[in-house]
């Protein structure tokens, strides 16, 4: 499992090529960036991502589009807010259609 700095770094850089209206999930980006083990760390990564502004991190959800992050959010809406804003609808917490809204960064991105 990645430990250094870098791997959060390079979770945002993937993040921010998230487009508007889009979302996907911790596991995609950590395969994506070669370590499908790694979910949980982009999670860490996301959690920290607070310093980082220009990072989308409310377009980030679990493998099921369930919004396990908000609660770094302001413990409010916000991140439901953010994400309706872009035209997804949330109901209880998850992502409606989640396969229409996926962005699979594998299938997106053939050189990052």
């Amino acid at each position: 499992m990645p430990t250094d700095p870098s791997f959060f770094l390079k979770v945002y850089e993937l993040v921010r090529q998230i487009p508007e209206g889009k979302v996907t999930s911790y596991g995609a980006i950590a395969s994506y960036l070669g370590s499908p083990q790694s979910s949980r760390m982009v999670g860490w990564a996301m959690n920290a991502s607070h310093s980082h502004p220009e990072v989308p991190a409310h377009r980030v959800v679990n493998r099921n589009g369930v919004l396990t992050g908000k609660h770094h959010f302001g413990g409010g809406t916000l991140m439901q807010q953010l994400l309706e804003n872009e035209g997804i609808q949330v109901v209880d917490n998850q992502v409606q259609n989640f396969e229409k809204h996926f962005w699979d960064p594998v299938r997106a991105l053939k050189d990052f």
